[in-house]
């Protein structure tokens, strides 16, 4: 079931879930989702070179797709001016927001982009919406302008929103993906 914003306002007061910084209610909340906010850090991912085309194979043994982000990638910070995401450009963001989502609450999430940006062309996930029950750290975001213009983007513009659910029981065990714990693991 997804919880509502009552339910939200008091799985936050009972550290059930746990967001830092803390959210302002009043904005942040909606009937049925948290509004999350845009870290200044981002990876801007490199032009191609013309005629180089990289190649990237996840089924070789060893893959680690942090190294591969880390080569294709260059590290920025957004300006307090802004970053203009050009229209067909994917950037990696994170939230501002850490956010932990402990195993025994029985709470997950799903991270979706806010409906008045996504009517601008902006996608803020590419396919990976799922945020594990176990989860803990910033919300990494794959940000793609499919508009026509570009879209200005602002360190701690309300940027997604989080719409929490229950399990139907505890899991046997938490999220231990690679991107547990990211806390700047990409930033730095």
């Amino acid at each position: 079931m997804i919880l509502t914003d009552r339910e939200i306002k008091i799985a936050i007061a009972r550290k059930l879930i746990r967001i830092d910084p803390a959210p302002d209610h009043d904005v942040a909340l909606t009937s049925t989702a948290l509004d999350l906010t845009l870290d200044p850090q981002i990876r801007v991912f490199k032009d191609n070179v013309p005629g180089v085309v990289p190649v990237i194979d996840p089924s070789v043994p060893g893959f680690n797709s942090a190294d591969v982000i880390g080569q294709l990638t260059d590290k920025r910070k957004i300006p307090f001016a802004g970053y203009e995401l050009p229209p067909n450009k994917l950037i990696l963001a994170w939230t501002r927001e850490y956010v932990e989502l402990s195993v025994v609450t029985r709470i997950a999430a799903r991270v979706e982009g806010r409906s008045s940006l996504a009517r601008l062309g902006l996608g803020v996930h590419v396919t990976a919406p799922t945020i594990h029950a176990g989860f803990k750290g910033p919300i990494q975001l794959e940000m793609i302008n499919h508009g026509i213009s570009p879209i200005l983007l602002k360190p701690g513009m309300r940027i997604c929103q989080l719409i929490f659910e229950t399990t139907l029981g505890t899991p046997e065990k938490g999220y231990t993906g690679q991107f547990l714990n990211q806390t700047k693991l990409v930033h730095a």
